[in-house]
C-alpha cells in the first residue's frame, strides 16, 4: 500500500488587500508537514499554483524550498510539484537538478521530461516519458503518475500533438493519457493523474472559480476537461485550481480538488480547508480521507444594521479577517471608520449600504447647462457604484464647487 498526501494552491506570496498572509502560510505549511509525518505518507503531491505570481517575493521562495525539503525527508519521501496557472513553468523547473538529490520532482510543462535517477535512500525514477514518471520507493508498489501541469491551449496542443492542431483539446489530452496508461499503467502498481486544469463531468455545470482567481477557461486559456477523458487505469486524480475541496466525479476514479490550505478571497469565507490523504493498493479502489487544516485567520463576511452590533461582534472575533457591510441611512463618517479600525485590526473592507429611498438623493437636474447635468449624474453614478450609497449633501456641494471652478472662463 502507498499513502499519499494531496495538497495544492499554496499561492505563496499572496496578499489580501493590505494584509500579508506570509505568517499564516508558514503556519499552515508547518501543519501540512506535520500531517505528512503523523500519517507516515510515502509521497506528497502539490497540484499547482505553488506561488501567487510569476515573480514571488524572496521570503516566499525561501518558505517553499524549506517546506519541500522538510516534506521530502532527504529523499525518504517522494515529493512531486507541478506548475499551475499562477506559476512560471521555467521558474518551477529551474532548481530541478538540485531538488532531485532530495527526492523532489518538478514539472512545469505538460510535456516535461524528468530524466531517470536514483538516490541512496532507495528513491528512484525508473521510467519517464513526456508527461509521465514511474517512482520506486523501498518495499512499495511502483507509483505511476500522469503529469499535466497547467498550460494555455496553444501550448498544450503544441506540446502534446503538434501535427493535429484542429483536434479538440479534450480529445488530445484523452489520447495522450490513454497512450501513457496503456503502455505503463497496469495493475502491478498504483496509477494516478496529477493535473492543474478545470475538470468537470460531461453535461454538468462548470464549477465556480474563486474570486480574484485567474479563470482557466478564458480566451487563450485551457478549456474545461471532461472527467470521462481520464483513463480507466487511474485510481485517483489529484487536482489543483479550485480553492474549495470538491470531489468532481467518482468515475473512473475519485477526481478530487483538495482546495487551497487558506481562504484567499471572501468568496471562501467560512470554508473549512483540508489536506487529503489517499491510500492506494494495486488494482483496488482508492481510500480518500480529508484531514482538516486549522492554521490561518478565518475570513468572515458580516453585515450589520447598526454600529453597536458591529462593534460587539468585532470585539469578540479579533483573529478574523473581515469584510464588513454596514447598513445606514446616512454616509459613514471618517470618525466611525477610524473607531471600527481601532477596535479590530483585521478589517479588510468596510462597505456602506444605504437604507434610505434613493429618491431622497436625486441629483441636481434643473440647470441651463447640459454638460453640468451629465457630470453631476455621472458623479452620483460613480460614487454610488464605488461606495454602495448616494453621496450626502456635503459631498455634493463640494463636487458642485469643483465643477463651478472648472467652468469659469
Amino acid at each position: 500500500m502507498i499513502r499519499i498526501l494531496h495538497t495544492s494552491d499554496w499561492h505563496l506570496g499572496k496578499r489580501l488587500e493590505r494584509f500579508s498572509r506570509h505568517s499564516e502560510q508558514i503556519a499552515v505549511l508547518n501543519e501540512i508537514a506535520g500531517i505528512a509525518e503523523r500519517e507516515d505518507v510515502d509521497a506528497v503531491f502539490i497540484a499547482g499554483d505553488l506561488f501567487d505570481t510569476f515573480n514571488p517575493p524572496a521570503e516566499s521562495l525561501d518558505l517553499f524550498y524549506k517546506t519541500l525539503k522538510r516534506l521530502a525527508k532527504n529523499g525518504a519521501r517522494a515529493v512531486v510539484a507541478i506548475a499551475g496557472n499562477h506559476d512560471m513553468p521555467e521558474r518551477i523547473e529551474a532548481p530541478d537538478p538540485l531538488a532531485r538529490e532530495c527526492g523532489i520532482v518538478f514539472a512545469g510543462f505538460p510535456d516535461s521530461v524528468i530524466a531517470p535517477f536514483s538516490l541512496e535512500q532507495g528513491f528512484s525514477i525508473s521510467r519517464s516519458e513526456p508527461g509521465f514518471i514511474e517512482i520506486l520507493l523501498p518495499n512499495k508498489p511502483a507509483l505511476r503518475i500522469l503529469l499535466t501541469p497547467y498550460a494555455n491551449e496553444m501550448r498544450l496542443r503544441k506540446g502534446l500533438q503538434e501535427d493535429d492542431s484542429e483536434e479538440e483539446l479534450r480529445q488530445i489530452l484523452s489520447n495522450h493519457w490513454k497512450d501513457l496508461a496503456d503502455r505503463f499503467c497496469d495493475t502491478e502498481g498504483v496509477n494516478l493523474l496529477l493535473s492543474h486544469l478545470l475538470f468537470m463531468p460531461e453535461g454538468s455545470e462548470t464549477p465556480e472559480e474563486p474570486e480574484d482567481e485567474r479563470p482557466i477557461n478564458h480566451i487563450g486559456g485551457a478549456q474545461a476537461i471532461f472527467s470521462s477523458a481520464i483513463p480507466a487505469a487511474m485510481q485517483y486524480t489529484a487536482l489543483g485550481h479550485l480553492h474549495r475541496k470538491m470531489i468532481m466525479d467518482t468515475r473512473p476514479c475519485p477526481v478530487v480538488y483538495c482546495g487551497s490550505p487558506l481562504s484567499y478571497s471572501f468568496s471562501e469565507a467560512g470554508q473549512q480547508k483540508y489536506a487529503v490523504i489517499v491510500e492506494l493498493e494495486p488494482g483496488k479502489t482508492a481510500i480518500v480521507r480529508p484531514v482538516e487544516l486549522t492554521a490561518g485567520r478565518k475570513l468572515e463576511r458580516k453585515r450589520f444594521d447598526n454600529l453597536a452590533d458591529a462593534e460587539t461582534w468585532l470585539t469578540g472575533n479579533p483573529e478574523a479577517l473581515v469584510e464588513l457591510t454596514l447598513v445606514s441611512d446616512s454616509f459613514l463618517s471618517g470618525a466611525d471608520r477610524r473607531k471600527l479600525n481601532e477596535i479590530h485590526d483585521g478589517i479588510v473592507a468596510i462597505i456602506p449600504e444605504l437604507s434610505r429611498d434613493s429618491s431622497e438623493f436625486e441629483p441636481e437636474s434643473k440647470t441651463n447647462n447640459p454638460a453640468r447635468i451629465d457630470r453631476t449624474e455621472l458623479f452620483v453614478d460613480y460614487f454610488t457604484n464605488r461606495k454602495g450609497q448616494f453621496p450626502d449633501e456635503a459631498i455634493m456641494n463640494m463636487f458642485r464647487e469643483i465643477i463651478s471652478q472648472n467652468d469659469e472662463p
